[in-house]
C-alpha cells in the first residue's frame, strides 16, 4: 500500500515533537549512564555495569581479567554504534581476549579504547566523556537464528506514552555483528498488535523479501514477550519524563526486556522499515487521555494493527465461519460467555452492544480505551474484549454501541478481527 506524502515524517517536523520533551528528559537522552541510574532507580531492567572509567588514572587499578565475559566497553555519550566493542571471551591462561569478529585484543588494545573514548573521539553529545563496561546481553533464542553473531534490539517509538511505531534491528556480517543500520544491519517493522514482523530493510533504503543468502522471509517473525516489550519502553520514557522519543531494548533470554538506550532523537527510517508514516501515526494520539503505560499499548494495539493476521495460519488450514457465527466473550472476570454475532466485511473494526457489554461488566467509563473513537458513524466509545472464534482466542478493541440493543446478534465483526479466516455463505 502506497504511504501519501503527507503521512511521512521528515527532519525538519521531527523537531515539532522533539521540542515537547522537557529538558529534564532531554539529559537522558545524552548520558547512558544517568539513564542507567534512573532505570535503577524504578527497578526497570536494564544491563549491569561492571566498570566506569572517569580518568585515565584509573586505568593504573582496573583488573580487565575479573571483569566477567562477555561484556561491552563503549562511551557513555555515544551514538549509532560510534565506539561500541563487543568482547566476547578472554583466551584461558593470557591476558588476551576474543571480540564478535574472533579478532584477539590486547590489555593494551583495551586500554587505548579507553582512552580514545576519554579523549572524546566518540563522544557526541556534551564535553564530559566517559567509558563505560557492561555486561553484554546474549541474544533471545528466537531471534538468533536471524542474526549474525550479535543480538538484535527493538527499537519503539513512543510519543503521549503510546508506542506509534516499531522494528527490529538484526545484526549482518556487514555490520559486524552490530544492530546498527547504518553499518548494514536489516530493520524489519513490527505489527503493534501481534509483535509479527511484517517488511525488511537492508541497511537505510534496500527493501527485502528475505534474509541475505537465504531462503527463510523477513515477515511472520514472531517477536517474543512483545506486550512486555512495549510496557517497558513506555514506562521509561514515563519515568524519564519523554513525551516523545526511541526507546532501544533486547530481550534477555531469561530477564525478558531491558532498556538499552533513551533516544530523543530517533531516526526516520522506521518508517521505509513499516512501510508507514509517523505523522499520521503521531497525529492519531495526539491528546489522547492516556493513563499508565499498560493503557498506553492497549491503545497502540487497537489503532496500529496490521492487516497481516492471514499471515499466520494453523497447518491444518485456514479455519471457516459462518456469516452468523457463534464466540464467546469473556467478562471482566475472565468467564467464557457465548454470544451470537454477525460478519460484517463492510466495516473495518467489530462492534458490540452497549447493554451486551454492560452486561458482562466490560464498559467502565472509567476504564474505557478511548472516550472517544471519531468514526463515519459519530463518535464511539471503544472497550478492550477478550474473544474467541473458533480455537483462536485474542484481544481487539471494540466499539460500543446501542444499535445493537435490540438485535439477536449481540457484535459484528469487522475485517480487523476477521484475518485468518474464511467466510461461509450459509447463515448458520
Amino acid at each position: 500500500m502506497a504511504v501519501k506524502p503527507s503521512h511521512i515524517l521528515g527532519m525538519n517536523a521531527r523537531y515539532r515533537y522533539t521540542k515537547m520533551n522537557p529538558s529534564s528528559a532531554r539529559q537522558y537522552g545524552f548520558s547512558k549512564l544517568l539513564t542507567k541510574d534512573l532505570l535503577t532507580e524504578y527497578g526497570i531492567p536494564c544491563a549491569r555495569i561492571f566498570h566506569i572509567f572517569s580518568a585515565l588514572h584509573e586505568l593504573d587499578s582496573v583488573k580487565w581479567e575479573s571483569i566477567p565475559t562477555p561484556f561491552v566497553l563503549k562511551p557513555a555519550s555515544g551514538s549509532a554504534g560510534k565506539g561500541v566493542w563487543l568482547i566476547k571471551k578472554k583466551i584461558e591462561n593470557k591476558p588476551e581476549w576474543l571480540n564478535q569478529e574472533n579478532v584477539v585484543l590486547t590489555k593494551n588494545d583495551l586500554d587505548l579504547h579507553v582512552r580514545n573514548i576519554l579523549d572524546g573521539e566518540f563522544s557526541t553529545w556534551g564535553s564530559e566523556h566517559k567509558a563505560i563496561v557492561e555486561e553484554l546481553i546474549p541474544p533471545h533464542p528466537s531471534l538468533a537464528k536471524y542474526s549474525y553473531k550479535g543480538t538484535a534490539d527493538i527499537r519503539v517509538i513512543i510519543f503521549n506514552s503510546v508506542p506509534v511505531m516499531a522494528m527490529a534491528r538484526i545484526p549482518t556480517k556487514e555490520s559486524q555483528g552490530r544492530a546498527n543500520l547504518d553499518k548494514g544491519a536489516i530493520a524489519l517493522g513490527i505489527d503493534m498488535a501481534t509483535g509479527v514482523t511484517t517488511y525488511g530493510l537492508y541497511g537505510k533504503s534496500e527493501r527485502i523479501t528475505h534474509f541475505p543468502n537465504s531462503k527463510k522471509k523477513v515477515n511472520g517473525v514472531l517477536i517474543p514477550q512483545w506486550s512486555q516489550v512495549l510496557e517497558t519502553a513506555v514506562t521509561a520514557a514515563n519515568a524519564a519524563g519523554f513525551v516523545f522519543l526511541g526507546a532501544d531494548l533486547f530481550i534477555h533470554p531469561e530477564r525478558g526486556p531491558m532498556i538499552v538506550e533513551l533516544n530523543g532523537f530517533p531516526g526516520l527510517s522506521i518508517q521505509m522499515a513499516n512501510h508507514a508514516g509517523l505523522k499520521q501515526r503521531l497525529d492519531r494520539v495526539e491528546g489522547l487521555e492516556v493513563r499508565n503505560a499498560k493503557h498506553g499499548v492497549k491503545i497502540s494495539q487497537a489503532l496500529f494493527a496490521e492487516s497481516f493476521a492471514d499471515k499466520i495460519r494453523t497447518e491444518e488450514g485456514t479455519p471457516i465461519i459462518p456469516i452468523r457465527p457463534m464466540v464467546e466473550i469473556f467478562d471482566e472476570k475472565s468467564r467464557p460467555h457465548s454470544a451470537l454475532a454477525l460478519v460484517d466485511t463492510k466495516r473495518d473494526r467489530s462492534i458490540i452492544s452497549e447493554e451486551y457489554a454492560d452486561q458482562l461488566g466490560l464498559v467502565d467509563l472509567d476504564d474505557l480505551l478511548f472516550r472517544q473513537l471519531e468514526i463515519l458513524e459519530g463518535k464511539l466509545p471503544v472497550v478492550f474484549i477478550t474473544i474467541k472464534i473458533k480455537t483462536r482466542k485474542f484481544e481487539t478493541a471494540m466499539m460500543v454501541s446501542k444499535r445493537l440493543n435490540k438485535t439477536k446478534h449481540k457484535i459484528e465483526l469487522g475485517k480487523r478481527d476477521l484475518e485468518g479466516f474464511l467466510i461461509g455463505t450459509s447463515p448458520e
